[in-house]
């Protein structure tokens, strides 16, 4: 099957954010709650707990992806509060900072919102008005800390996919039988590995899939604009729940698997990411010193810093700014 290829040079950023020490934001989703957020404790907040990590994102596209024309920092009625001087210093470098806010990106589906729901939010991302054709998505924990340049995410047009093949172990009888008696938080418990293979599976993958991690990912507008045109219900499903689901997909794995569908991609199954679950201080230490040494990785992921020992977050706040700051 022969597939048009838009080759442009384009290419934007496009960054989900939410604001956890708003008390606005707070109230609203406790509102829709049974059991309601504990925000004095951290584990159990630890979900919307930030300590500014996306000014770090956004200064990172800005320094090491000068190439990128629009940076969107989508989110709920909010702004961080270094977002002016953010802006201004964007501008400096010739790439644009807009805020996007869900009412735009729900637009025709106001009555999914107010959502918490990232599976749902990142899947209208590419409704955003005057997106690029390829754009980027970044979580708000996820770092540039390499110059990166556009073949790292296009190659003449075509999405780069981070991932490596491997079988799918839903249908298991190991996962079933674990699904039937223990998985006591099945409709909201869903892991990142079955998201990804639900997502799989709904562009026509039956055995294998391609398993990616925490970086940031490459998508084509169209090829999300052609797939929900043909499946509106598709979109609605997914994007109706305001917290995660088990019945839902990630956009960022549906967008990989119709790409590979139809031979529009290069794979790369070098991740070039070092990804920070924990911060105990000696994996910490050597993950930073193993970044520092392998000049291929390019992406760091801080999942949850707040959670680590005030001495290790500034440990590792000061190796981010030095490079930032270099």
């Amino acid at each position: 099957m022969s597939v048009e290829i838009k080759n442009t040079n384009a290419i934007d950023a496009v960054i989900t954010w939410v604001d956890g020490s708003d008390s606005v934001w707070r109230d609203k989703i406790n509102a829709h709650l049974e059991k309601k957020i504990d925000w004095e404790n951290k584990i159990s907040s630890k979900r919307y707990n930030s300590i500014d990590e996306i000014d770090l994102t956004i200064e990172s596209i800005i320094k090491f992806a000068p190439f990128i024309g629009t940076i969107f920092l989508v989110t709920d009625s909010q702004q961080p509060k270094s977002f002016e001087a953010l802006k201004e210093k964007a501008e400096k470098s010739n790439i644009h900072l807009k805020l996007v806010d869900h009412t735009v990106i729900f637009k025709d589906f106001e009555n999914c919102l107010p959502t918490f729901n990232s599976c749902s939010i990142i899947t209208a991302l590419y409704r955003i008005p005057e997106l690029a054709e390829q754009f980027i998505i970044f979580n708000d924990d996820t770092l540039l800390m390499r110059a990166t340049k556009p073949e790292d995410f296009f190659i003449n047009g075509l999405p780069v996919i981070r991932g490596r093949w491997d079988y799918f172990y839903r249908n298991s009888w190991f996962r079933k039988t674990y699904n039937k008696y223990f998985n006591k938080n099945l409709k909201t418990n869903v892991g990142y590995k079955a998201l990804q293979q639900k997502s799989a599976q709904i562009a026509g993958f039956k055995k294998k899939y391609v398993r990616r991690d925490h970086t940031p990912v490459s998508v084509r507008k169209s090829t999300l604009d052609h797939f929900f045109a043909q499946n509106p219900e598709l979109l609605l499903n997914n994007i109706k729940h305001k917290f995660r689901h088990n019945n839902q997909f990630i956009i960022s794995s549906l967008s990989n698997h119709l790409e590979i569908k139809n031979k529009t991609y290069v794979l790369k199954t070098d991740f070039q990411l070092t990804y920070f679950r924990t911060y105990k201080t000696i994996p910490t230490l050597f993950k930073l010193f193993w970044f520092d040494w392998n000049k291929q990785k390019l992406f760091v992921c801080l999942q949850s810093l707040e959670l680590g020992s005030k001495s290790m977050q500034t440990y590792v706040l000061n190796w981010i700014h030095k490079k930032l700051n270099s």
